[in-house]
């Protein structure tokens, strides 16, 4: 779009009726040229961090102490204990990573399996 209308024979309004775009739009993209010099893309900055990042040996410890718990049992402990409740992503996503996996019950599981009718 900027180098049709740099191009000249042509207005800022009909390179916007051409290219389907308000001319608002080609208007910002003709400043951001003049003053930057090119239309390339800013960087990205910042660093989305997670809500249990800061609590990584309180984690480790909850781990330790309960590895038989659920997601869920594990975000109504911390609820409880820390007053900051969180949702059962979250707190897998901070399981994740620390790279802190969660125990499998075999007991639970032959229990659920016998009462389904699953043979052992």
């Amino acid at each position: 779009m900027v180098k049709t209308y740099e191009q000249g024979d042509t207005s800022v309004r009909k390179v916007a009726s051409r290219f389907g775009v308000a001319k608002s739009f080609v208007q910002k993209l003709l400043s951001m040229k003049k003053t930057q010099g090119h239309l390339k893309p800013r960087q990205q900055t910042g660093v989305m961090k997670g809500e249990l990042d800061q609590c990584e040996t309180q984690l480790a410890a909850m781990v330790e102490q309960y590895p038989d718990a659920t997601l869920l049992e594990y975000c109504e402990y911390w609820g409880t204990t820390y007053n900051h409740w969180v949702s059962t992503s979250t707190m897998c996503r901070a399981l994740q990573k620390q790279k802190l996996t969660l125990k499998k019950r075999k007991v639970a599981c032959g229990e659920t399996a016998l009462q389904a009718g699953f043979p052992p």
